[in-house]
Order: structure tokens, then C-alpha cells, then sequence
């Protein structure tokens, strides 16, 4: 961890950076913000780690706990919610035993999250999985996703 960190300090010097880019940097080498890399770059740069976290809970593309290797989003906007997105998010949850607040599988293969609107509303409702676009989604494509994801996890 400490190399990776070490490369992002080295590199928020040389180029003059801010925290944002640091967050993006840490969050990109571990697919979430781990509070000992926080920690760490906050004592190596001399930034209260008050500042990374103020930025980091502001922003909502920051994560503060691990994310599943899967990401699974379901717009929730009025068009989607009308056609049934909560169905669908529904769905996911249930496929991945996901409980309570628990947004990631215990065995970290998927992330299940809602979001207002991404603004696809003509192709409601719309999932993104792993960043591509699913519009129109039916109960039973939205099964077959999510078997083709466990398929690959058991493989």
C-alpha cells in the first residue's frame, strides 16, 4: 500500500496537485478510499486529514467503503421509478443477499446503488452495470446479467 501511496505523493508534488486529484488517485489504486491511505498521505503531506475527508463526503463519486468488484446502478428518476425500477433494484439486492444499508456482497463480487436520474429518461428504466448503459430493462435481462456476473465469479 505504502509504494502506491508513496507514487501519488511523489507525484501530487511534482505536479502541483490538489486533494481532489490525490482522492481520485487513491480511489482509482483501491477501488474505494481506505481510511489508513487517507491517514497516511494526511501525515507524509502535512494536510489535516479533515480536509480529504471534507472533500471526500462532499463529492459523491468518493467511496469510503470497499466496492464490490461488480457495480450495479439503478436510476431511480421519475420516468425509471414509473416503470419500474425499484423492482429491479429490488432485484439486485435479493440476488446478492444484500441486507439493511449493506450495499456490497459480503463476497465483494457486486455493488448494488441507486441514483436520482442519469438522464436517459427516454430509455426507462436504465441500469448501468460496470458503466454500461442497460435501457428498457426487463426483470428477465436483468436476471441474466446478474447469472452471467456469478458465472464468471464461480469460473
Amino acid at each position: 500500500m505504502q509504494e502506491a501511496l508513496n507514487k501519488i505523493i511523489e507525484d501530487y508534488i511534482e505536479n502541483e496537485g490538489n486533494i481532489i486529484s490525490v482522492l481520485q488517485q487513491i480511489q482509482e489504486e483501491f477501488n474505494y478510499l481506505p481510511k489508513d491511505a487517507i491517514h497516511y498521505v494526511s501525515d507524509r503531506l502535512s494536510i489535516p486529514s479533515s480536509y480529504f475527508y471534507g472533500v471526500a463526503t462532499f463529492y459523491s463519486q468518493f467511496y469510503l467503503k470497499p466496492r464490490g468488484k461488480h457495480i450495479i446502478t439503478t436510476c431511480c428518476g421519475t420516468a425509471c421509478h414509473v416503470k419500474g425500477s425499484d423492482k429491479l433494484y429490488n432485484q439486485v439486492r435479493e440476488e446478492f443477499n444484500l441486507t439493511g444499508d449493506e450495499d456490497t456482497s459480503g463476497d465483494g463480487l457486486c455493488t448494488a446503488e441507486k441514483v436520482a436520474c442519469v438522464g436517459a429518461c427516454s430509455i426507462a428504466p436504465v441500469v448501468i452495470v460496470d458503466k454500461k448503459i442497460l435501457g428498457k430493462v426487463q426483470k428477465k435481462e436483468l436476471t441474466k446479467v446478474i447469472k452471467e456476473i456469478k458465472e464468471e465469479q464461480d469460473a
